[in-house]
C-alpha cells in the first residue's frame, strides 16, 4: 500500500532559528537526540554555519553545541571546518556544514509525459539527475522499471563510502492516455510496494502527490520559507494544489487533497476530463490558454510561444493571457476565502501564466475575496522551476534522519540501489 505524505516535512511547522521547545519528562538521552536532531536540520536548511550562530539561534549553550557537532561530525553527517577568513581576533568558531557529497536521498518523480531521477545531497543539492520521456497511457506502477533503471545507473558513479538514507517519489495526478485522452489519475496505492521491491537493498520509499512536494519545496528552501499558511497551485496538463497550514502539508483521506482543477467554476463551461463541466482547469490550463490563442490545445510546446507573443504585444496573445488570468484571479479569491492563507504561491505553467497576467489576477482579487482575506495576502512565483519536486521529495526522504540523525537506520554504502 502506498505510504501517503503524513510526515512532518523538514523545517515545517517550527521555525528552525527559533530556540528549541522544552521536552516535558525526557530524558537526558532523548533530549541529545533531540537537539542532535535541531543541529542537522538547521545545517542542512541555511548550510554551512558556525558554532556560534548555531548556539545563538537554537538556544543551546557553546559547550552543548560543541558536543552535538563532534557527535555529527563522527557520524559521518556534517564536517567541521576552520572558517577561511577571521573577521575578529581570537580563536574562530569551527562552521558545521552538511556532508552533501557523502549522505543523500533519492528523490523520483512522475510528471506527465517526463520521468526523472535524481540524487540530492544533505543540505538540498541535487548531486545527479536523470530523465526519460513518459509514453502515453503509462501508468505510475508501469514507470517503476525505467525509474528504478535510472537510480541504478546514478548509483554506478557513487563514492564507496556515500550513505543512502531514504527515497520518495511525486506523482502529477493527471496524464494523457496513448489515445491523447486526458485522464484524472492519484498516486496509485502500489506504487511505494513495486519500487521497494525493484529496488530490492534500497531504502522504503515514500509516495505524493506532486503538487504537494512541490509546495512543501517552495515552503521550505524556494518563496516561502517561514509562511506557514499558504497555497501553492501547479499546472501541467491539469491544476493542482499543495495546501500548506500551520506548517503542516494538508494531505486529506489517503493523501487525495488539493484537486483545485475541479472546483466548478463555469457550470456552463466545458466538459472536463473528470466527467464535470466547467472545472476550473477547463479555464485556466494550458489548454485554455492554447484554445484562446487559437493554437492546437494539446500542442504543449506552443505555451511558451503564445506567452512569448504575448511578452510582444501580440493582440490575439494578450487576450487569451487576459481570459485566463481573469479565470485564475477567479478561482483564487475562492480559495483564499476558504483557507485564508498568507501567501498563494504559482508553480509548473501557472507560474508564468501568473507572471504575464499579474494585473489582472490582482484585480479579482482586490474585488472578490473578504477583506479580511485579501488584506495580508501575498502573490508569488514559484522559484526552483522544475527541480521543485525533486528537492521537496528529498525533503521527504531526509526528514527520519533530521527528526533523529542516529537512529535512522541508514541504509548504508553506496551501490545498495543494485538489485540483489
Amino acid at each position: 500500500m502506498e505510504t501517503p505524505v503524513r510526515s512532518r516535512p523538514a523545517g515545517a511547522g517550527r521555525n528552525p532559528e527559533s530556540p528549541l521547545p522544552p521536552v516535558p519528562g525526557a530524558s537526558q538521552e532523548e533530549i541529545r537526540r533531540q537537539n542532535l536532531g535541531a543541529v542537522l536540520r538547521y545545517v542542512h536548511l541555511h548550510g554551512p554555519t558556525s558554532r556560534a550562530e548555531l548556539t545563538s539561534r537554537l538556544g543551546l549553550n557553546r559547550s552543548t553545541i560543541g558536543a552535538l557537532a563532534a557527535d555529527l561530525t563522527a557520524s559521518g553527517l556534517v564536517t567541521e571546518e576552520a572558517p577561511t577568513t577571521a573577521r575578529r581576533a581570537g580563536r574562530p568558531s569551527l562552521v558545521v556544514s552538511p556532508r552533501s557529497d557523502r549522505v543523500y536521498a533519492h528523490a523520483l518523480s512522475i510528471d506527465a509525459d517526463r520521468l526523472r531521477a535524481a540524487r540530492v545531497g544533505l543540505g538540498g543539492r541535487i548531486l545527479d539527475l536523470r530523465e526519460v520521456a513518459r509514453p502515453g497511457g503509462m501508468s505510475a506502477v508501469d514507470a517503476v522499471g525505467p525509474l528504478a533503471d535510472l537510480v541504478r545507473d546514478m548509483e554506478r558513479g557513487v563514492a564507496s563510502d556515500a550513505l543512502l538514507v531514504g527515497g520518495a517519489v511525486a506523482v502529477t495526478d493527471t496524464t494523457r492516455d496513448a489515445d491523447g485522452r486526458l485522464r484524472i489519475v492519484g498516486v496509485d496505492e502500489g506504487l511505494s510496494v513495486a519500487l521497494e521491491a525493484e529496488l530490492t537493498a534500497g531504502p522504503g520509499f515514500v509516495a505524493g502527490d506532486l503538487a504537494d512536494i512541490a509546495g512543501l519545496a517552495e515552503h521550505i528552501r524556494g518563496v516561502a520559507p517561514g509562511i506557514d499558511d499558504l497555497i501553492y497551485l501547479h499546472g501541467d496538463l491539469g491544476i493542482s494544489a499543495g495546501i500548506v497550514v500551520g506548517g503542516r502539508l494538508m494531505i486529506g483521506h489517503r493523501g487525495h487533497s488539493g484537486k483545485v482543477g475541479h472546483m466548478v467554476v463555469n457550470p456552463n463551461g466545458l466538459p472536463c476530463g473528470c466527467g464535470s463541466r466547467g472545472c476550473w482547469e477547463t479555464e485556466i490550463g494550458e489548454a485554455a490558454l492554447l484554445r484562446h490563442a487559437g493554437r492546437d490545445p494539446d500542442d504543449r510546446a506552443a505555451v511558451t510561444e503564445v506567452l512569448r507573443a504575448a511578452a510582444d504585444g501580440d493582440p490575439a496573445a494578450l487576450r487569451a493571457v487576459e481570459q485566463v488570468a481573469d479565470w485564475l484571479g477567479f478561482g483564487v479569491a475562492n480559495l483564499v476565502n476558504v483557507v485564508n492563507p498568507d501567501a498563494v504561491v504559482f508553480g509548473g505553467s501557472l507560474r508564468d501564466i501568473f507572471i504575464a497576467g499579474a494585473d489582472t489576477v490582482r484585480r479579482r482579487l482586490d474585488a472578490m475575496p473578504l477583506p479580511a482575506s485579501r488584506e495580508h495576502l501575498r502573490l508569488r512565483a514559484a522559484a526552483l522551476g522544475r527541480d521543485a519536486v525533486l528537492i521537496g521529495a528529498a525533503e521527504l526522504a531526509f526528514d527520519k534522519l533530521l527528526a533523529d540523525p542516529l537512529n535512522v537506520g541508514v541504509v548504508g554504502q553506496a551501490g545498495s540501489a543494485e538489485p540483489a
